[in-house]
């Protein structure tokens, strides 16, 4: 999965949007995450690892983030309920005029389950998941700023 996006948070909300890891996650990304299956197993200053699924998906990872790098978000998933693995980032640029421009991307890999796991990636286009993060990101954005 790949995608762009452009969102009314600055580059330090998109940041603080994605490492935060209180029980406030489960607010703000409410439409990506599952509330009932999140579990956060170990968090230090510039990383966690995290227990999270969609909402009424049947899979599931345990993902190793970072966040060490200056508006860089890595994860990678080490435990997972279909058997593969995967790692991705997120790369955060200040937009001309406030706001940001968030680039995306990541990779499942080696699934055990690949026929299931391929049909049910190419059902979710990138598209409605950029459309998702952009509608958190600026709600984000708008309750910080209020």
């Amino acid at each position: 999965m790949r995608f762009d996006i452009e969102t009314l948070a600055s580059p330090d909300q998109v940041r603080q949007a994605l490492t935060d890891f209180t029980q406030e996650r489960l607010r703000i990304w409410d439409r990506t995450l599952d509330p009932t299956t999140y579990e956060l197993r170990e968090h230090g200053p510039a990383w966690a690892v995290a227990r999270e699924n969609t909402p009424r998906s049947p899979f599931w990872v345990v993902a190793r983030y970072d966040w060490s790098e200056p508006f860089v978000v890595r994860w990678t998933v080490v435990e997972s309920s279909y058997g593969g693995g995967g790692e991705g980032f997120v790369r955060i640029v200040p937009r001309d005029g406030g706001g940001s421009s968030v680039h995306a991307e990541w990779r499942n890999t080696g699934p055990r389950r690949q026929k299931v796991m391929l049909i049910l990636l190419r059902l979710v286009p990138d598209r409605m998941v950029a459309r998702m993060w952009a509608d958190a990101l600026d709600r984000y954005a708008q309750a910080q700023d209020s």
